[in-house]
């Protein structure tokens, strides 16, 4: 991510210079599209990555509410219209204000992977340590 972000803005200073060509990333958060089921289920048929990322997101963003693929669309609109004619080298993250609060490997959302059930194991140990 931090690499696109840095070629975002090397592109938008060097092909802006010599061009007059504006250069933005948007970076669309979880949303259900035909692709993404085709990821997969996960953990004995359950949910997939894809609606965990989703479901955590509803529960954790400020704006609580599905991400659509129109939502994406209409923002690539604003930035290729006249409105957007003096943004360049932004990255635009349309993700329901989620990319400002970070990601949580603790949370509930995620309880089917391994790594979740890592983090709850030690936790439980450690409380049971301190409560002796």
């Amino acid at each position: 991510k931090a690499q696109l972000e840095s070629d975002t803005r090397t592109l938008a200073f060097e092909v802006g210079r010599e061009y007059g060509v504006r250069v933005n990333t948007i970076s669309a958060g979880p949303l259900k599209s035909r692709a993404a089921s085709a990821i997969g289920k996960g953990v004995d048929g359950g949910k997939g990555y894809i609606d965990l990322s989703i479901d955590y997101m509803k529960a954790n963003a400020p704006l609580s509410q599905d991400l659509e693929a129109d939502d994406v669309g209409k923002t690539a609109l604003a930035l290729l219209g006249p409105m957007g004619r003096c943004i360049t080298g932004e990255t635009v993250f349309v993700d329901n204000g989620l990319h400002a609060m970070g990601v949580a490997v603790d949370s509930a959302s995620f309880a089917p992977y391994a790594l979740y059930q890592g983090i709850q194991a030690k936790q439980r140990a450690k409380a049971e340590e301190e409560a002796k």
